[in-house]
């Protein structure tokens, strides 16, 4: 999806997701995520920063002139950094009670009509896939649970996006060994089949209308793996939906692997998808 690839005919959105983990430690690394996807809306998740002090320069130097964030200091955070002037939607619940800041969304000011994009960050969960001796891991369930029943009231939902670091890799070739890591936090059945019963209330997943699902797919690597590249033990944390109606416009998605390898890069890599609107 670089310069070289073009732009679709007609008007055509590119929406990219990425957990920076930390905005203001990662911000100069934005430009190389831009110079190769020219996304039009940049979605961000775990950035870390509270309002007061979010870097208003760095999306405006990169030509992104409407912001939507929500943050707190040292930890989760959300923001839309977009070309395309949109109107913020805050008509969703405080997710599980918690104020985290985990979603932000607005409506993309579009000539078709708007578009509705939602931007995640559900909780990681903790280590030990049991509610009752981890609490995060609880707290993340009844946020999927919470998040697929909102969803599912919105009967007729319509020319809809949802983006972000769901944290739950749902199908089997979303993890480099579904077998090992069936009792681990992110690919355990009570997450999955939460993820998958969210995105059936009205969502098609995108960068799996392009990639089959017997073809691996992941855009996390940990930290700990020395090699990444040669281990690959990756997992797919970073997912894009669409509501049917915006199927048939998928054009081409793009998983920015080597942004894996950045100087002090995050251990999430971008994901955009490019679609007709």
């Amino acid at each position: 999806m670089a310069k070289a690839a073009g732009r679709s005919k007609g008007r055509s959105l590119r929406i990219a997701t990425w957990n920076i983990n930390s905005l203001r430690l990662r911000q100069g690394l934005l430009r190389g995520l831009v110079d190769a996807l020219e996304p039009d809306v940049l979605c961000l998740q775990e950035t870390k920063v509270p309002d007061e002090l979010f870097p208003h320069e760095a999306p405006a130097a990169l030509g992104f002139g409407h912001v939507a964030f929500r943050g707190m200091k040292g930890y989760n955070g959300v923001a839309i950094l977009s070309r395309i002037p949109f109107a913020r939607l805050d008509d969703a619940p405080d997710w599980c009670g918690k104020g985290d800041c985990r979603h932000v969304a607005v409506a993309l000011d579009l000539p078709g009509g708007p578009v509705e994009l939602h931007d995640f960050y559900v909780p990681a969960g903790g280590d030990v896939p049991d509610r009752e001796a981890n609490p995060k891991y609880g707290h993340k369930l009844d946020f999927v649970d919470e998040a697929r029943a909102w969803f599912a009231a919105r009967k007729g939902l319509s020319r809809a996006v949802l983006v972000g670091d769901l944290n739950i890799a749902p199908l089997e070739n979303d993890v480099w060994s579904h077998k090992q890591l069936l009792d681990v936090v992110s690919h355990t059945p009570p997450e999955t089949e939460r993820l998958t019963a969210w995105l059936d209330t009205g969502f098609v997943d995108a960068v799996r209308h392009f990639v089959p699902p017997d073809e691996k797919l992941y855009t996390w690597w940990s930290y700990r793996n020395r090699d990444w590249r040669l281990s690959d033990r990756g997992r797919r944390l970073d997912h894009v939906w669409v509501t049917p109606d915006l199927q048939g416009g998928l054009v081409r998605h793009a998983v920015l692997k080597d942004a894996r390898d950045w100087t002090q890069g995050s251990d999430h890599v971008p994901v955009c998808v490019e679609m007709r609107v």
